[in-house]
């Protein structure tokens, strides 16, 4: 029974938002044929992807072939519009909101689905929560910042007790990277600037103090592994430890407030996993592989299955255990 936390999807079509809100810069998809299709945003390519993104059957078959049961799908961030006003981001979330809940009801019960919000809104955003809820998603996939405004802020904490008081899981994917006049080629915002948001946001819930002003029923995940954090905890411990102002809003030593977040499982490295699984604890890492992208699991959950590092019981808590607790489903193997 392995449950995949972390996949994306895009519908097979959408309303053209350009001329809809007669402005510019707007994504779209262009079919090109062959199961293949182009992310557009505006006259722009953003990403080649094909179609287990929208192809229920096709998905379902290719997670046959690796052995997964059910997938947890979520929009990607180019389409969270949080540069958008808010009333269009709100119809633009609720068309693929009910996108993905269609998805999931085309599949047998084997897809589940994180809806997305217009978080530059975080009132319209919790009114947004309510709806999904009661249509049937698990919770939200959100992004880890909004503009200059951190998860710390007032405004998003407040959003994020509403989802703990929703029941709603929040899963956290970076997006919109930093010092990307830096990191023109080879893929580098989505090698560094990735992993390093992830981090930074995670730092900013802890060091902040807003683990303290949020329920701890509250349950929220990382993508990727939380980036940096594992490896870099050791560094946070000891600034905590030898500089007043780190510790001036975290009252406990940063790597304890593990035990308040989880983090996916797409780190592609077996050394990577032991130390991800080590420092956060066997109960806070479930699986997530990122399909259907290129730069996700190109064998779904086999890091996790073929590590030598870990034995059954964890990885079983990794495959299934861990995602249900997550989710907010009762923890068992059935």
């Amino acid at each position: 029974m392995i449950l995949d936390v972390h996949s994306h999807y895009f519908p097979e079509s959408w309303p053209d938002f350009e001329e809809k809100f007669g402005t510019p810069s707007w994504p779209w998809i262009q079919h090109r044929g062959d199961g293949e299709a182009m992310i557009m945003v505006g006259n722009q390519e953003f990403r080649r992807i094909y179609a287990p993104c929208w192809d229920v059957d096709i998905r379902l078959e290719e997670m046959d072939r690796h052995g997964v049961h059910s997938q947890v799908i979520s929009a990607t961030p180019i389409l969270f519009m949080y540069d958008k006003p808010p009333d269009q981001a709100l119809e633009c979330a609720r068309i693929f909101n009910d996108a993905a809940r269609e998805l999931c009801r085309r599949s047998g019960g084997r897809l589940h689905s994180l809806a997305q919000v217009p978080l530059q809104d975080p009132n319209v955003s919790c009114e947004e929560v309510t709806r999904i809820m009661k249509d049937g998603h698990l919770g939200v996939h959100i992004g880890n910042h909004i503009g200059e405004k951190e998860l710390a802020d007032e405004g998003l904490i407040e959003f994020l007790q509403h989802c703990a008081n929703e029941g709603a899981a929040v899963f956290v994917h970076p997006w919109d990277m930093f010092g990307r006049e830096r990191m023109s080629q080879y893929m580098l915002p989505w090698l560094v600037g990735m992993p390093a948001e992830t981090q930074l946001s995670i730092l900013w819930l802890i060091l902040s103090g807003a683990f303290e002003k949020l329920p701890k029923s509250l349950r929220i995940g990382f993508a990727h592994g939380g980036g940096s954090f594992a490896f870099l905890a050791g560094r946070l411990d000891n600034a905590w430890e030898n500089h007043p102002v780190v510790r001036d809003r975290c009252p406990e030593r940063p790597s304890s407030y593990v035990d308040r977040f989880y983090v996916d499982s797409a780190v592609f490295s077996e050394k990577s996993l032991h130390l991800l699984v080590d420092v956060m604890g066997p109960d806070r890492v479930f699986l997530g592989t990122d399909y259907p992208f290129p730069l996700g699991e190109q064998k779904l959950g086999g890091l996790v299955r073929d590590a030598t590092v870990l034995d059954s019981s964890v990885k079983e808590k990794i495959t299934y255990d861990n995602a249900a607790a997550f989710l907010g489903w009762p923890v068992r193997r059935e």
